[in-house]
């Protein structure tokens, strides 16, 4: 699948606009708990994104991006309109809008809504050790991409997944 900026933008603005998660950190892992649980329920990630085995846990590199760019203020390399979506002071999103709900199907605001109840409240050392025991991160080395089948394969069914997606 070919990383979506503009699907992974509206992503992160729905996590930050429910008001349960304003810091990077907690933001990223709740894109990347939310992709695994939407991959195993539905067999496709919401965000788009590949994810990379950073020292503090998975990371979406392309998410990731996004954030960098809006904190270096970088926006002559990203789409015209992320400016006027968040920006960045410290750790903190801050949203400049509300998210395109249009560009996300129930299935996936079912399952962004789970991973921030379950994940938006704990704190950074709890979310890293969590996503450190995940089989997907171990199957990377630290700063390298997950393979796409390590991560498929580390949700509930993921086998089975990985050779139905995989098959001819």
């Amino acid at each position: 699948m070919r990383f979506k900026q503009e699907k992974a933008l509206e992503v992160l603005l729905y996590i930050v606009d429910l008001g349960r998660c304003s810091d990077t950190y907690t933001a990223l892992k709740i894109v990347y708990f939310a992709d695994k649980d939407h991959l195993s329920k539905y067999g496709r990630s919401i965000s788009t994104d590949r994810y990379v085995a950073m020292q503090h846990g998975p990371v979406p590199s392309g998410t990731y991006d996004l954030i960098k760019n809006a904190r270096n203020n970088f926006l002559d390399h990203i789409e015209p309109t992320q400016d006027q979506a968040f920006r960045i002071e410290g750790n903190c999103i801050h949203p400049l809008r509300g998210p395109n709900t249009n560009m996300l199907s129930e299935s996936e605001r079912e399952v962004l809504d789970k991973a921030i109840k379950q994940y938006g409240s704990k704190k950074f050392i709890e979310l890293k050790a969590l996503s450190h025991d995940d089989p997907a991160y171990l199957a990377a080395d630290e700063n390298d991409f997950i393979p796409v089948e390590a991560f498929v394969k580390s949700v509930p069914g993921g086998n089975e997944l990985w050779d139905h997606l995989t098959s001819d």
